[in-house]
């Protein structure tokens, strides 16, 4: 008795996804509960486990093939009696006899299959990457692509590498889903908002002082690190208490005003930009966000998050500055109205008190948009976070 290996519910709004990679070959034993295959949707990379103990018997979909909800990715059989590898017994002749022809049975998926047959392959002459030798997807497109270029290239001659000039090579990858999805959103946001930027600069000279005065301290007490992220988002809090338009997002004709401040921070990984959602900000501690922060930020360059820890944010803050970007704009992250750009801190002469002093200086964008935030609204919240981080009492005074 076989077991089907199904694409599982991914989430609200979420129908299809990417096979990003197998995480076992056919033949391959399981036990109950053990990834099998790794999945890319536009949010995250999940893992499917198996449901129950046994031998994967047959892999249906390649890796780089969209699923849908539902769909069959394999089948699980009993780990006593089953034949490891998917025969390919009803194959056209050039197959068969490949098979027929050497000493161990080639083990071929039913796309594998297809892909030979399509193009009149012998599997024979086709070397497999897998484990035991499974000819995969990519082993036959190779092939394709050998057996094509071979021809060309003793037919041509090289005179740029004869001349001592660099040959020019280009890759042509597929763009993952979650790429993709970022592409379109991004798109979205410049299409569908009428979005502005406004700036400031703000002295970061009493954070640095009042971080190196108690880091020390609070590393010990609370088991985290004092970074700036926390002093930020506390002062974002307090700023979109302030101007209520900032939470908010455009709903079908309605302005939706949110009375609870989830933040999203902005995370780069491999794969692209992530949001994971720092929920009810306004309840948590310094520590509390710092340590929340580490987590997501530790798990989203992991691939581990899951979809609850990537939809719902209110108001996003991302920091370019630690990629060493002096000055940007920021783009919206659907639906949401506003989104605040951290940038490196630097050392520059500003004029205080009449007098030319050098300060920590950062500067800050601020993306909104105006379809629902006007330009005071967008100019005062930032003035109102500028405040807060340069006299950090405020934050803990709630003034």
């Amino acid at each position: 008795m076989s077991t089907e290996i199904k694409v599982p519910v991914l989430g609200e709004s979420v129908t299809e996804a990417t096979v990003a990679n197998w995480l076992k070959a056919v033949g391959d034993t399981i036990e109950l509960d053990e990834p099998i295959v790794e999945l890319e949707t536009d949010k995250v990379t999940l893992e499917v486990n198996a449901s129950v103990a046994g031998v994967l018997t047959e892999i249906l979909v390649e890796t780089d093939e969209d699923v849908e909800v539902g769909a069959v990715l394999g089948t699980i059989g009993e780990a006593s009696g089953v034949k490891p590898v998917a025969k390919a017994e009803d194959t056209k002749p050039a197959v068969s006899e490949a098979i027929a022809s050497t000493d161990d049975e080639i083990a071929l998926s039913p796309a594998v299959l297809k892909l030979i047959n399509d193009n009149k392959l012998d599997a024979s002459k086709i070397k497999g990457s897998g484990k035991n030798g499974l000819i995969l997807k990519g082993d036959v497109l190779e092939h394709m692509e050998s057996t094509k270029s071979a021809p060309a290239a003793a037919a041509t001659s090289t005179p740029a590498s004869v001349a001592g000039v660099p040959e020019r090579s280009e890759e042509r990858v597929k763009m993952t889903r979650l790429r993709s999805k970022i592409a379109d959103r991004l798109k979205e946001a410049q299409n569908t908002a009428a979005m502005l930027t406004t700036f400031n600069e703000v002295d970061m000279t009493n954070i640095m002082e009042l971080r190196n005065q108690y880091k020390d301290q609070f590393l010990k007490r609370h088991d985290t690190k004092l970074g700036f992220m926390s002093f930020f988002a506390k002062a974002c809090v307090q700023a979109l208490k302030d101007f209520p338009a900032v939470n908010a997002e455009i709903d079908d004709g309605y302005i939706v005003y949110k009375n609870y401040y989830d933040i999203g921070i902005a995370v780069g990984t491999g794969n692209g930009l992530v949001v994971p959602v720092l929920r009810d900000a306004e309840h948590k501690s310094f520590a509390d966000i710092e340590a929340e922060i580490v987590d997501l930020g530790t798990r989203a360059r992991a691939g581990k998050l899951g979809l609850k820890e990537l939809t719902g944010g209110t108001f996003t803050i991302t920091n370019g500055g630690v990629f060493g970007s002096l000055l940007s704009t920021p783009i919206l992250n659907p639906p949401q109205s506003g989104i605040l750009g951290m940038h490196k801190i630097e050392q520059r002469p500003i004029a205080l008190n009449g007098e030319v002093v050098i300060r920590p200086m950062m500067y800050l964008a601020m993306s909104y948009d105006h379809r629902i935030i006007d330009g005071s609204e967008a100019v005062s919240f930032l003035v109102r976070v500028k405040d807060a981080i340069e006299d950090p009492q405020r934050l803990l005074l709630d003034i």
